[in-house]
C-alpha cells in the first residue's frame, strides 16, 4: 500500500508527524529516506511532539542514536555518518527494532537488509523550496491498517 502527501512548509511537515503519532504503538518502526535537508528530522520532531517528548529532538548525527521518553519511548537513529554495517551491528540494534518503543531511522537505506518486514517506509522528497512530497509505503498488514486509519482520521485521499 502506498500513500503520498504534500506538505507546504516545515510546520506542516511537523503537524503531519504529530497526526501520525496518534497511531503509534510500541514496537513500530519507521524507516526514513531522503536527501540531506529533505525534512526527515522535522517530521520526526512532529512525531516526538505528538508522543509527548519534552526534550528538544535533534538528529543524532555524531552519536548515531538518541533515546527520548514519551507516551512510548522513541529510539532515533541517524545513520548519515555510519561507516559500515558492522558498526551498526555493534550497537545491539535488535533491542531497539524489537523493543517496546518506536524506532525511527534516518538514512535507512544503509541498513535496509536488517530492517524487519514489518516497517513503514517514509520517503521525503523536495517538491520545491518549501514543499515536500512524503511517500508512505508498506507491504505489512500492520502498516496497511495504519495508513488506512490515517486516511480515515484526516480525510486524506489515497
Amino acid at each position: 500500500m502506498n500513500l503520498n502527501i504534500v506538505t507546504r512548509d516545515p510546520e506542516e511537515t511537523q503537524k503531519l508527524g504529530k497526526r501520525i503519532s496518534k497511531l503509534v504503538v510500541p514496537g513500530d518502526l519507521f524507516a526514513f529516506y531522503g536527501e540531506l535537508g529533505a525534512g526527515k528530522t522535522c517530521f520526526i520532531q512532529g512525531v516526538c511532539q505528538g508522543l509527548g517528548v519534552r526534550d528538544y529532538v535533534t538528529s543524532p548525527s555524531f552519536t548515531i542514536i538518541n533515546e527520548y521518553k514519551g507516551r512510548v519511548p522513541v529510539y532515533h537513529f541517524d545513520l548519515f555518518r555510519l561507516n559500515s554495517l558492522e558498526e551498526f551491528l555493534d550497537l545491539g540494534y535488535e533491542e531497539y527494532f524489537y523493543g517496546e518503543g518506536l524506532t525511527v531511522i534516518e538514512w535507512a537505506e544503509k541498513v535496509e537488509s536488517l530492517l524487519p518486514f514489518g516497517h513503514l517506509k517514509i520517503s521525503i522528497e523536495f517538491f520545491n523550496y518549501s514543499q515536500r512530497i512524503i511517500y508512505f509505503a508498506t507491504s505489512s498488514d500492520r502498516y496497511k491498517v495504519f495508513l488506512k486509519e490515517l486516511i480515515q482520521s484526516e480525510n486524506i485521499r489515497d
